[in-house]
């Protein structure tokens, strides 16, 4: 579900040296589906052209509001109400302090003074010195466009281009655009707080060695994103995998299956959805060597004993309030073979309402995926698609289940 596609957005960038990423969050906009209207306020030419601004958008950059192309002199209306919404990007601290106080001394603000504010978004994305976005009067500022309506971006933190380091950096191209797409995202999961767990978990043999499997996580991830665009609460539980944690998704890294299965069971007391998307280790050494097992010569192999991990998934839904109805459990099985009658068989045993079925080797590390949905009534297939396209129907289905 691309939220973009078929919308149109203005993108005007103010003054700023992060006016580069402008450039490429036009372009990841377009690509996404949606058409762009660029218009710049003449601080930002002195760091972006509007040729630049014109190739990657594919339409005319707006400078002035007295561009001739109009035939009314009346583009700040013309634009805006052409708009689905308009995303200042960057926002410099004197364009933020302009709208506040409602001024329109340039095309750009006189647009987001002029948009309809019941169908037009205003969404801006702070970028300036960290000394100036730390002082009171932006703070003030911020406070106060927020209570107004208009949607402002957190910012990032890292070194800036005066060569000091802190808050105050526009956020990069793919986090707004994750950003823009959740605001277009229908809210059916307003006011729930969803459980994911993803990726394998590591069983120590000794402290270089383990037993893990090939999984990604890129599935569960893909869900934890979804599930926070449809306005969730989201805490993810991660085995070892180095993907970035989802924009606004709290993160909970784990290693073992124990250790999965306590963090699971910090959390599933407060939540109304649990899915159990990661690869979960059957068993685990029964020992782990304090240190590494070393070769002897012998040609003999070390002796291993295992025992069962813990069974995550079964916990939780034999629980009182997941027994209850009052948490909703969605679990996946990984097979190999003949996967309606193992993810049929698995669904029943784990006493689950909803059990996702994939073909493992065929998905492991893969950024694509395809899904049987098996409950009491029978199978549906969701054919081969994107792992964040089969997260976004995946959390449309639970949303209509619940």
């Amino acid at each position: 579900m691309n939220t973009l596609a078929g919308k149109h957005l203005v993108l005007g960038l103010s003054g700023g040296i992060a006016c580069y990423k402008a450039a490429e969050l036009c372009r990841a906009l377009v690509k996404a589906g949606a058409s762009v209207q660029v218009v710049m306020t003449e601080a930002a030419e002195h760091f972006m052209t509007a040729v630049t601004m014109q190739a990657l958008s594919g339409r005319t950059v707006y400078t002035s509001q007295w561009d001739a192309r109009e035939a009314n002199n009346m583009a700040h209306i013309n634009l805006s109400r052409e708009a689905d919404a308009i995303v200042v990007a960057p926002a410099s601290a004197d364009f933020m302090a302009k709208l506040l106080h409602g001024r329109a001394d340039d095309l750009l603000s006189l647009m987001c003074l002029a948009r309809p504010l019941d169908s037009v978004l205003l969404i801006v994305a702070p970028a300036m010195n960290r000394e100036m976005w730390a002082n009171p009067a932006t703070q003030r500022n911020v406070a106060q466009l927020r209570a107004d309506g208009v949607h402002v971006l957190d910012v990032g933190q890292g070194d800036q281009a005066c060569g000091e380091t802190g808050d105050g950096r526009m956020l990069e191209a793919e986090e707004i655009l994750d950003d823009l797409q959740a605001f277009f995202t229908p809210k059916t999961l307003l006011g729930k707080h969803v459980l994911v767990t993803a990726g394998p978990t590591y069983e120590a043999i000794d402290p270089v060695r383990g037993i893990t499997n090939l999984s990604s996580g890129k599935m569960g991830f893909a869900i934890a994103r979804a599930a926070h665009q449809a306005g969730a609460q989201v805490s993810l539980v991660a085995g070892p995998v180095s993907l970035p944690t989802p924009r606004g998704v709290r993160r909970i890294g784990v290693r073992s299956a124990h250790e999965m299965m306590q963090a699971v069971q910090a959390q599933v007391d407060s939540v109304d959805v649990f899915v159990a998307c990661a690869a979960v280790a059957d068993w685990r050494p029964a020992t782990s060597a304090e240190h590494k097992i070393k070769k002897d010569g012998s040609g003999q192999t070390p002796e291993l004993s295992f025992v069962e991990n813990p069974d995550i998934l079964a916990t939780v839904a034999q629980s009182a309030r997941a027994q209850s109805g009052a948490l909703f459990c969605v679990g996946f099985a990984a097979e190999s073979h003949d996967l309606l009658a193992h993810a049929t068989a698995k669904r029943a045993r784990k006493q689950v309402p909803l059990l996702v079925g994939n073909i493992g080797p065929s998905t492991f590390g893969q950024d694509d995926n395809a899904l049987l949905l098996v409950d009491a009534q029978g199978a549906t297939e969701l054919p081969r698609a994107s792992k964040q396209d089969l997260a976004d129907d995946l959390i449309a289905e639970i949303a209509r289940r619940l």
